[in-house]
């Protein structure tokens, strides 16, 4: 048993898996980080889409929540917690995939654009937005914390990735 511990960590699909599910985890934190700032900085409302999709996604899936003034709570925290679920599961996917073992600047760019992908093509197939339709302010809303995301999520990763080496 002595030293078992201090051996690298096995590599293979598990533990990118798992790896990328950490980093997307940070990674969704450092989005909203930059989008509370956003919201800080030019005075803006938070945005309606998160607890519109939980609301959407929950009739989808033909699942109650309750009457309405609990509902309405209900879906404000499924919003945001369908977003976390997407980060997380964004990370692990995309990390399964390979994209950590593409250079720092390109995978961090494809890491946020893949979570973009997820998660407004999810708002789109749910009607609830409509991407065509949007403007220039509002898609560099959208740009400014996905590219955080990336940017996290891949420095999370070479943090595992360097922690797993033998010393």
């Amino acid at each position: 048993m002595v030293g078992l511990l201090d051996r690298p960590a096995p590599g293979g699909p598990v533990t990118d898996a798992v790896d990328g599910a950490i980093a997307g985890a940070v990674g969704s934190v450092a989005l909203n980080v930059v989008t509370f700032l956003d919201m800080t900085l030019r005075g803006r409302p938070a945005s309606d889409t998160p607890e519109e999709s939980a609301g959407r996604l929950t009739q989808v899936l033909h699942i109650g929540l309750g009457p309405e003034d609990r509902a309405a709570n209900r879906r404000s925290g499924l919003g945001p917690l369908l977003g976390y679920a997407t980060g997380v599961l964004s990370g692990a996917a995309l990390t399964v995939v390979g994209l950590r073992r593409l250079p720092g600047p390109v995978a961090a760019g494809l890491f946020g654009a893949g979570a973009m992908l997820a998660s407004d093509g999810t708002l789109t197939a749910l009607g609830v937005t409509d991407p065509r339709r949007w403007s220039r302010t509002d898609w560099l809303a959208d740009i400014v914390p996905h590219l955080a995301y990336g940017l996290v999520a891949v420095a999370t990763l070479g943090q595992l990735r360097r922690s797993r080496r033998p010393r």
